[in-house]
């Protein structure tokens, strides 16, 4: 369908209902189709819409369903999109950093198409040749904080212990390889079987089922 504003099309989402102060139940969102306009409204200086090609689910966003004052990050807002980052395409752009056809990394929404105008948040893609998919994992957020964290805080020498906590997440598990790289002994935590084996067959590193050793240690 076509409007003076530019095509307008429908728009699956998944929506946020309210906050959750116990356990994340499925019924805490809910998905629905709207429509949007392709096209940045006059009025929306520096908006950029997007197409979400790739969307991130990352432990930090269970924090943002909780009505928590004084977070690093506000959070979600009920009844509307659920928020995270990702890897989207620009359709339309009022922003002078970006323009049709860029690609972007950053927060954005769980829908087809997003008006961003929170533009602090993204980044230009200049590296097209490798998937794109590795801007929300080894190339964005994730990679970025295990790539802080290990050079320039941790800094451990060649030959040194590494202990990593929660080894099976998306930023322990590329710590657990760049110490291994380093030629450091390492030595992971997980929460259950599953992720040890994940982590004890298929990557890199001793790890134990911490629940178990608390329960043996008679910590629970």
């Amino acid at each position: 369908m076509e409007s003076g504003d530019g095509e307008v099309v429908s728009n699956k989402q998944v929506i946020f209902k309210d906050y959750v102060p116990g356990a994340l139940k499925e019924s805490d969102m809910y998905i629905t189709t709207s429509t949007i306009k392709l096209k940045v409204p006059e009025d929306c200086t520096n908006g950029v819409l997007v197409k979400n090609l790739y969307l991130s689910c990352d432990p930090y966003m269970r924090n943002r369903m909780r009505k928590l004052q004084g977070s690093y990050i506000a959070p979600l807002n009920p009844g509307s999109p659920v928020s995270g980052r990702g890897v989207a395409k620009v359709l339309d752009s009022r922003h002078p950093d970006y323009k049709k056809g860029d690609f972007i990394w950053g927060l954005t929404g769980w829908e087809e198409y997003s008006l961003i105008t929170a533009t602090e948040t993204l980044f230009k893609i200049h590296d097209k040749d490798v998937p794109l998919s590795y801007y929300i994992g080894i190339l964005g957020m994730p990679g970025l904080t295990a790539y802080a964290g290990f050079y320039e805080i941790c800094s451990p020498k060649k030959g040194e212990f590494v202990f990593i906590s929660a080894a099976s997440g998306a930023v322990g598990q590329l710590v657990g390889q760049f110490a291994k790289l380093l030629g450091c002994y390492v030595v992971g935590s997980a929460g259950s079987k599953d992720k040890v084996c994940l982590l004890s067959e298929c990557l890199w590193l001793f790890v134990f089922f911490l629940l178990y050793l608390a329960l043996l240690l008679g910590l629970l």
